[in-house]
C-alpha cells in the first residue's frame, strides 16, 4: 500500500523543540517508506489560531529541510466537509443534541477515567430535559472497548464509553470539533500513516470509532515520545517553550533525532542528518 504521512500542527505559536521533533519523527517515517508527507493546518477551532503562526511554522519546515508534497491544507477552509460528514452521522442517527455546560459536565458525579478525563454522563443521551435547548451535538458511543496496534507501543484498548463517554463533533460555539475533523482530513487526504505525539493516543480510539462509523479507512498509528520541560511538562505555547532557531537547524535537528533515540553523527548538516536517519534501519 502507498504510504502517506502528515504533519499536521496548530498554528497558535511558532515551532518549539517539541514539535520539530515530531515534524521529524512523521517526515522521516515518510520518507523512509518512499511516500509522501503532507503538511495540513489544524484551525478548525479559529479563536486558538494566532495571525501569521501558520506561514511562520511553514517557513521554519523549510528552514530545517522538511519539504512537503503536495498543497498545504487549512481545515478553516474545509468546513463543507465537515457539515456533510455531520449530516450523514445526523440521518444515521448516530449523534444526538446536547444541553450540557461544561460546568455541570465537571460537577457531575462521574468519576474521572485513568486518562484523565471526565466521561460524559449521558445527561441528554435520550433527548434534551425540559426547558433546555440544544448547545452542541455528540455522537453515541457502545460499550465496547475498541483496540488497536502502535507501531511503537504495541496493542492498545480504551472502553469508549466509561473512559470518555459520548463526545462533541460540533462544540456549543458552533465549530467543529477536532475529532471530527482529524477523521474527515484523514480520509480525504488519503492518509496511511500517523506519526504523531503520545499526548494524543487517548484520542484515537475516538477517531477509529467515527471512521468506523463514516465507513474510513483506519490508518496505521505511532506514538512517539513528546519532549517536556525540566518540570516534566509537555513544551507547548502554555508552558512557556520557546522557539527553534531556524538560523541554526542542524544542532536542533540533532538534538530531535537524538530525543527520537538515534545516536546521530557530529558535525552535518540539517539536511545530512535528516538523509542519515532515513537511511537508518
Amino acid at each position: 500500500m502507498p504510504y502517506r504521512g502528515r504533519f499536521a500542527p496548530s498554528p497558535t505559536g511558532p515551532l518549539h523543540q517539541g514539535s520539530l521533533a515530531a515534524a521529524i519523527a512523521s517526515y522521516v517515517d515518510a520518507r523512509r517508506a518512499g511516500g509522501e508527507w503532507l503538511v495540513r493546518m489544524e484551525d478548525v477551532d479559529e479563536p486558538r489560531s494566532v495571525p501569521g503562526a501558520a506561514d511562520e511554522i511553514l517557513r521554519t519546515l523549510e528552514a530545517f529541510g522538511l519539504t512537503w508534497d503536495g498543497p498545504v491544507v487549512y481545515q478553516s477552509q474545509r468546513k463543507e466537509l465537515y457539515g456533510a460528514a455531520l449530516e450523514r452521522l445526523r440521518t444515521s442517527g448516530q449523534i444526538y443534541p446536547c444541553g450540557c455546560t461544561r460546568k455541570e459536565i465537571a460537577d457531575s458525579s462521574i468519576v474521572i477515567a485513568p486518562s484523565g478525563e471526565k466521561p460524559y454522563p449521558g445527561t441528554c443521551r435520550n433527548g434534551l430535559p425540559a426547558g433546555r435547548k440544544a448547545r452542541a451535538w455528540r455522537v453515541r458511543v457502545p460499550e465496547e472497548t475498541f483496540m488497536f496496534t502502535d507501531r511503537r507501543l504495541g496493542r492498545q484498548k480504551q472502553n469508549l464509553l466509561a473512559e470518555v463517554g459520548d463526545f462533541v463533533l460540533l462544540r456549543a460555539d458552533g465549530y467543529f470539533a477536532y475529532q471530527l475533523a482529524v477523521v474527515v482530513d484523514d480520509a480525504e487526504q488519503g492518509i496511511t500513516d500517523v506519526v504523531r505525539g503520545e499526548d494524543l493516543l487517548a484520542s484515537t480510539p475516538r477517531q477509529i470509532y467515527l471512521q468506523r462509523l463514516l465507513g474510513y479507512p483506519e490508518p496505521r498509528y505511532q506514538h512517539v515520545p513528546v519532549v517536556r520541560n525540566p518540570m516534566g511538562e509537555k513544551l507547548s505555547k502554555q508552558t512557556g517553550a520557546a522557539p527553534v532557531d531556524s538560523s541554526q537547524p542542524a544542532p536542533a535537528v540533532a538534538a530531535a533525532l537524538r530525543f527520537l533515540g538515534f545516536d546521530p553523527p557530529q558535525g552535518l548538516s540539517h539536511a545530512e542528518l535528516l538523509k542519515w536517519a532515513i537511511l537508518r534501519r
